[in-house]
């Protein structure tokens, strides 16, 4: 009799609990379970799986099992995840799959190629241009193409910027090309009979020695007697060959080829940005208006690709981490009825790019740079030259080393109220004023201690700038303390 009481209790304990649904409480411990819910809960679900929390087990056969294998809505979180992740990397400034706007310096490149390379007659070629300006993608870009066609060519590239000196390039080479005897064995190899040599030299600046012998021994290479060297020089500085190797103008048969990329226009830098996100299927995640924002403000500067790339990359990053936040808000998750309001998809507008743009060059960079002429020649660039103009002013040396000038170019900002880019910008916009016969740059292993000295006299500052007023008050002014 005992035993029957018993059993009966328990068979009502058990019916009240089939009874009543179990509730859900939500305390810090109970994130888990307010998202479960939620999800049960979403008129996305169908009745069968909002009927019951519990999950119930069916045979993997049936018809009810494969319909209970739908994604639920959470996995949109993932979905999210990926369409940042691929945006992200066709913004990367890895080699792009196809390179725009650079038609006529492709054909110069190709057609040397061609008429000295495949011909077998020795030449030499200097690719110039500032940094992000697509010199040495757009070679790779002509040598993928041609690769078929360069197949019997022995081709050698080297980056110079990992050599410890600038004479470690001639080991270097004889180790690449399977020369013995050092600096004159592979003259000796260059001047024997065999297949064609294509020596391609990127960052070649970075072998500029005291005397210079490093450069000219590489430039009079090709044109030894019965010499089978074709060779490709790729720098920042537009008039290295000028500049450094004034022996070389003196022979000119030994004067290279001369190839200058200038800086992308803003219209440029906008099709290229835009090529990318089409390229991923995701042209509608960046604004229009803030992608012609950021290669405005780029292109004022340095016309970059790279740099207007970074910037439309890093404000992406903002906006998922803006959504992850969302995602990860326990008061989000119960204000919200279903997963579709908080993982909704964003739009990266004008105020991220902003400010990435704040970031990088200061809120006001290149705002008082109107018109034609100031976008020809930025507020930045004018502010650099002046800056340089009072040091050698009010110093015995014509060379001044790139931190002092960053740091007189970062007061002088201060004092007119305008942002001051960081020294590693600042180098940057140094590079695009050599490329433009203004500077000239003597590099250092340490960017700090690279040398910058004016290449034009100083009553022709005035008319470089095209802005005597400011220039004016600015040298009237002296030095700022």
């Amino acid at each position: 009799l005992r035993m029957t009481r018993s059993q009966t209790r328990s068979n009502s304990l058990v019916k009240q609990t089939l009874a009543s649904p179990r509730k859900l409480g939500f305390d810090e411990n109970s994130l888990v379970l307010a998202r479960r819910q939620l999800v049960l809960n979403s008129p996305q679900q169908p009745p069968a799986a909002r009927s019951s929390p519990r999950r119930q087990e069916t045979p993997a056969g049936s018809p009810v099992h494969k319909n209970s294998e739908r994604k639920p809505p959470v996995a949109r979180l993932f979905a999210e995840k990926s369409r940042f992740q691929g945006v992200k990397q066709a913004l990367h400034t890895a080699v792009p799959e196809r390179l725009l706007s650079r038609e006529a310096e492709r054909a110069s490149i190709r057609s040397f190629l061609e008429e000295k390379v495949l011909q077998r007659h020795p030449g030499s070629l200097y690719i110039s241009g500032a940094p992000g300006t697509g010199k040495t993608v757009c070679f790779n870009c002509v040598l993928q193409e041609m690769k078929a066609e360069l197949s019997s060519v022995q081709t050698v590239v080297v980056n110079c910027m990992s050599l410890r000196s600038s004479h470690a390039i001639f080991p270097l080479l004889a180790d690449k090309l399977k020369a013995s005897g050092g600096q004159k064995g592979l003259q000796r190899f260059l001047t024997a009979p065999g297949p064609t040599v294509l020596l391609v030299l990127d960052e070649m600046d970075q072998l500029d020695s005291k005397a210079q012998d490093v450069l000219y021994t590489i430039f009079e290479w090709p044109f030894l007697p019965k010499s089978r060297l074709c060779l490709i020089g790729i720098a920042n500085a537009l008039d290295l060959t000028d500049r450094i190797l004034p022996r070389l103008q003196a022979r000119p048969r030994c004067r290279p080829q001369l190839l200058h990329f200038p800086p992308y226009s803003r219209q440029e830098l906008a099709a290229i940005v835009q090529d990318r996100l089409a390229q991923a299927s995701a042209e509608g995640i960046l604004d229009a208006s803030a992608v012609q924002f950021c290669a405005r403000k780029v292109s004022a500067v340095s016309g970059d690709a790279r740099k207007a790339l970074d910037i439309c990359r890093r404000a992406v990053e903002i906006v998922e981490s803006d959504e992850r936040k969302k995602a990860t808000d326990p008061k989000m998750i119960l204000v919200t009825e279903s997963f579709s309001w908080v993982f909704a998809a964003s739009r990266v507008s004008l105020p991220q790019v902003a400010r990435v743009l704040s970031e990088v060059y200061g809120d006001r960079m290149a705002s008082e740079s109107g018109g034609s002429d100031g976008e020809s020649f930025p507020l930045q660039q004018k502010l650099l030259v002046c800056c340089l103009l009072l040091l050698i002013r009010s110093g015995k040396s014509k060379e001044i080393v790139l931190g002092k000038l960053h740091e007189v170019y970062s007061r002088l900002c201060a004092k007119r109220q305008v942002s001051a880019v960081g020294q590693g910008e600042c180098l940057s916009l140094c590079s695009l004023l050599e490329s433009r016969g203004i500077f000239a740059l003597k590099k250092a292993k340490e960017a700090r201690l690279t040398k910058v000295f004016l290449k034009i006299e100083e009553k022709d500052v005035e008319n470089a700038l095209k802005d005597r007023t400011l220039l004016g008050s600015i040298l009237t002014a002296g030095l700022p303390s």
